[in-house]
């Protein structure tokens, strides 16, 4: 096994370290490039359309905006660390299944926000302290944009509820919780296994999806009185 990387603080310095930790780094960037642009466009950008009035109009076209730009900023680094600009093809790199949810209401666009970016803070904080600072960095970055979309959601799921709707936030979680907890990938993941190994991440997928399960059973009990869907 491949021994711990210590503190990589440049792209020009990635060159000059072991095979595999720039195949680890390369992995994250990527992914983080296509499911970043790959959410965009099957989520955000359509819930424009979706939103019931100007004020959330506005907010929604924000969240897309720095959703797009998360791909944008991911992009920007894989092109510095040399990926090929191939690879980050959905054809190439499969977006992650929690996309291929039909989105067509504005409580299910609400539900998305408040659940699937709940998962991605948690996946971001997993790397604020990598060692490869470049993704560190962007991750400290990116993490007030992914909170902000995170209560996003959660505001307008309360809105929904205050206003008599709540049978239709507890709908859209029926449907869209269930496949949320494979956002966080297999339980025996080599890849996992390798970037907590090289510092890059910092806890296991199960580790995280436990947090996870933690978090958003408080969201959808204790803050929206509602009904945790059973999961499997």
């Amino acid at each position: 096994m491949t021994a711990a990387v210590a503190e990589v603080k440049t792209v020009a310095d990635l060159a000059h370290q072991p095979e595999e930790y720039r195949i680890a780094v390369e992995k994250i960037v990527v992914s983080h490039a296509v499911n970043e642009l790959h959410g965009a466009r099957v989520f955000d950008e359509p819930a424009i359309a979706l939103a019931p009035t100007p004020y959330a109009k506005w907010l929604t076209c924000r969240v897309a905006m720095e959703e797009y730009h998360h791909h944008v900023r991911f992009r920007a680094l894989a092109d510095e660390i040399g990926v090929a600009p191939e690879r980050m093809e959905p054809t190439v790199k499969r977006p992650l299944s929690i996309f291929e949810f039909q989105l067509k209401t504005w409580p299910e666009f609400c539900v998305i926000k408040a659940v699937a970016d709940y998962a991605e803070v948690l996946q971001v904080e997993d790397l604020l302290h990598c060692t490869f600072h470049p993704l560190r960095n962007l991750a400290r970055v990116t993490m007030p944009e992914e909170k902000f979309h995170a209560k996003f959601g959660k505001d307008f799921c309360l809105e929904l509820i205050a206003a008599g709707r709540g049978n239709e936030v507890q709908d859209a979680l029926d449907r869209y919780l269930p496949i949320t907890p494979a956002f966080f990938g297999a339980s025996a993941s080599k890849n996992n296994e390798m970037y907590r190994r090289l510092g890059l991440k910092q806890r296991s997928n199960d580790e995280m999806r436990s947090d996870f399960m933690a978090r958003v059973t408080e969201l959808v009990e204790g803050d929206f009185g509602l009904r945790l869907p059973v999961i499997h």
